[in-house]
């Protein structure tokens, strides 16, 4: 057994993207790590905004009614609240941000190796093609060559059976 990586398969579209593997989880893989990712997803997401006006209005109308008298006017716990999930959001959504970035600069570098390979390729194979071109030409000349070699011997025999006919029977033609 070796200690060597396995060479990725060429044929693989998403070999270049192989060594950029560990960028796929934005926190890492651990528990922590994908509960962060889960949360800083949930920020931007139509539900957690409609969720949020939903429970801030409530907040809002059941405090201003009198229902509750936890957070009168001016709703000092509401914004209180709002900072901590600002503390929250602001640097996992940030790390987020870091970590796509990185993920994105990873997927560029990834692709323009995929684009080069396939410009090297396309290269070979164009000159692949020029010199099976160039061979195919030879081969054409040289069959040309030989049907008009084929043709003159032809003419030479039909000349030469006709010239021993009349040697041969000298009485016709």
């Amino acid at each position: 057994m070796s200690n060597e990586h396995p060479q990725p398969d060429v044929r693989h579209h998403y070999r270049f993207h192989l060594p950029h593997q560990h960028l796929t989880t934005v926190f890492g893989n651990d528990w922590f790590a994908l509960k962060a990712e889960s949360f800083a997803r949930f920020f931007g997401t139509p539900l957690f905004l409609v969720g949020q006006t939903l429970v801030v209005s409530v907040w809002i109308v059941l405090n201003i009614v009198g229902v509750f008298s936890f957070d009168l006017y001016p709703f000092i716990l509401l914004n209180l609240a709002f900072s901590l999930q600002a503390a929250y959001a602001a640097p996992l959504i940030l790390l987020a941000q870091t970590r796509q970035s990185d993920r994105d600069k990873a997927h560029a570098e990834a692709d323009a190796q995929h684009r080069e390979a396939l410009a090297i390729d396309n290269k070979e194979r164009m000159s692949l093609a020029a010199q099976q071109t160039a061979q195919l030409m030879v081969l054409v000349e040289q069959n040309t060559k030989l049907t008009e070699l084929t043709k003159d011997l032809s003419q030479r025999i039909v000349a030469l059976t006709e010239e021993m006919h009349r040697h041969v029977l000298p009485g016709q033609k």
